[in-house]
């Protein structure tokens, strides 16, 4: 609900600050006073284009502010786009535009985009004027009124077509994994075979240039091994010589103590040759050196690398590689099953989908009936008698909100077509064809705020008194501002505000004040008699004031 309105140089105001009450407001005044000007300056604020028009002649900017009661709808636009909002503080709307038509806007002192701004205002105000060309004649909304109407709940369908549409995506990522796994198939046939020809082991290449190694160790050890063996314990060996001595020596050791000290030493000398001839016989078996045992290995080695190359993987990768492109393999021959059985389960869901479809279809079919009948209530007592109007439910595209394309529409004229509402109804028309559809739909949330802008033009007598009963029957539910040439409407309103023009002689502003009850009276009999106010004309004010 709109709380206050804030005006600073804009047109013909210079300043001027309201407080707005619920229920229905009227706003009345002579044609020329100004209240287009209030409309426009609330139209800034709630991110209507800026023309620098609007500035005031000898300012250099205008500026317009609205407060608004806090709205759980609105506060989640803001929200949704990181702008900070408190559910116990109203939401405050400000504007200003230079004399060069740059604007800049805010909400809540945060600044935000033009676009940002027209969201967040359309869900707190709708402005039904002459030339409006939003609310309910944007085709885009009217399939959910249509819903809200109904009670239609789209739990279900919203479910059928999440679930329809993972069963499509499913089923086309397999059948592109097919596709190209399929045109890979030869390629794939031939390096499964290669590499299962070939079978790698995880570690084999380590393993592989380790025994290369030794044996190329082996190799150029071999020859030098054997001659230190020799010299250790060959025919002439030092180990034999060492023994020979021994014996020699044992002979006449006993003849002197000296040479049982050296053959004592010489015994040291043949076990530690001992210990030397078997570690040399080790690293001998250690280090065999076979010449084809070492061409097998790096023959071996060096494939093994290679295929490691042409496929791009680490040699240890390979027998993980080999069993991913025999996986591969394998699904292209058991992919036939598996598509056939994401087929299936694709049209399971659209099956799905489709039953919930017709059953939304028929709930908007029976809801549209209704609707129908409740808006030829309301169109014989607005002067439209002579009018029809549809509610078209016709196919459309799957969404999660079903398949049906939903459109008002009417025909202004016995055995006229059917067209949407714009292109047939006139201005006058168009206003009162909205009251009564907001009339209709009177239990749907919409906007806190609906204005009415000359709603009653052209009209009087019973069709005006007719317009001000449903405006006042709207205004039970929200608040609805009107401005108004008609005693009828304006006898109905909780509030009455007075726009009005005064010059000095050199300025002329544009003023608004709110009228106490003999005030109001006044005013309606102005409207009743014009510029000269009769006591006839103020007899008949009280009785319209009394009446509604």
């Amino acid at each position: 609900m709109l709380l206050s309105l804030s005006i600073r140089d804009v047109v013909l105001i210079e300043a001027l600050d309201l407080e707005f009450r619920p229920g229905l407001v009227v706003i009345t005044g002579e044609t020329g006073a100004g209240k287009s000007i209030l409309l426009d300056a609330l139209g800034l604020a709630l991110g209507d284009r800026a023309a620098s028009g609007l500035v005031r002649q000898g300012a250099a900017q205008a500026s317009v502010a609205a407060t608004f009661e806090h709205d759980v709808e609105a506060a989640k636009i803001l929200i949704d786009n990181d702008i900070l909002c408190d559910a116990s503080e109203p939401l405050i709307v400000r504007r200003t535009l230079k004399w060069d038509g740059k604007s800049r806007a805010f909400v809540n002192d945060q600044p935000v985009s033009g676009a940002l701004l027209r969201e967040f205002g359309s869900r707190l105000v709708e402005i039904h004027g002459q030339h409006d060309d939003r609310g309910l004649l944007a085709p885009t909304g009217h399939r959910a009124l249509l819903d809200i109407f109904g009670r239609i709940d789209l739990g279900q369908i919203g479910q059928s077509f999440a679930a329809m549409r993972a069963a499509d995506i499913a089923l086309e990522t397999a059948k592109t994994a097919l596709d190209d796994a399929t045109r890979d198939r030869d390629w794939l046939t031939h390096t499964v075979a290669e590499l299962d020809e070939f079978a790698p082991e995880e570690g084999e290449e380590e393993e592989l240039a380790d025994r290369r190694a030794n044996m190329q160790r082996g190799e150029r050890l071999s020859g030098e091994l054997e001659d230190i063996m020799a010299l250790v314990e060959g025919a002439d060996g030092a180990l034999p010589k060492l023994r020979a001595a021994a014996r020699a020596l044992d002979r006449v050791a006993r003849e002197h103590t000296t040479l049982a000290e050296a053959l004592a030493a010489i015994d040291r000398a043949i076990i530690e040759g001992a210990v030397a001839d078997e570690q040399l016989q080790r690293a001998a078996s250690l280090h065999v050196f076979d010449p084809a045992q070492l061409e097998a290995d790096e023959t071996r080695l060096f494939d093994l690398r290679a295929l490691a190359r042409k496929h791009r993987v680490t040699p240890d990768a390979l027998a993980t590689f080999a069993t991913e492109l025999r996986a591969k393999l394998n699904a292209i021959e058991e992919g036939g099953a598996g598509i056939d059985r994401l087929i299936a389960q694709a049209a399971a869901a659209r099956t799905a989908y489709r039953a919930a479809a017709d059953v939304l279809t028929k709930a908007r079919t029976a809801a549209a009936l209704r609707l129908d009948k409740a808006v030829a209530n309301e169109l014989a007592p607005l002067k439209l008698d002579a009018a029809r109007f549809r509610t078209a439910v016709a196919p459309g595209n799957d969404s999660e909100q079903g398949a049906d394309r939903v459109e008002f529409e009417i025909s202004t004229n016995p055995g006229a077509p059917f067209a949407p509402l714009t292109k047939i109804a006139s201005g006058g028309e168009l206003s009162r064809f909205i009251l009564a559809l907001k009339v209709a739909l009177a239990e749907e949330g919409g906007a806190g705020t609906m204005i009415f802008d000359e709603i009653d033009r052209g009209v009087g007598g019973a069709v005006a008194s007719a317009i001000g009963e449903r405006l006042a029957r709207l205004a039970d539910t929200r608040q609805v501002l009107v401005v108004t040439h008609s005693p009828q409407v304006a006898a109905r309103g909780g509030e009455h505000l007075l726009i009005a023009k005064n010059s000095d002689g050199l300025v002329t502003r544009t003023n608004l004040r709110t009228l106490d009850a003999e005030a109001r009276q006044e005013e309606i009999a102005r409207m009743l008699s014009g510029n000269h106010v009769t006591e006839e004309a103020r007899a008949q004010a009280a009785r319209l004031v009394e009446a509604a």
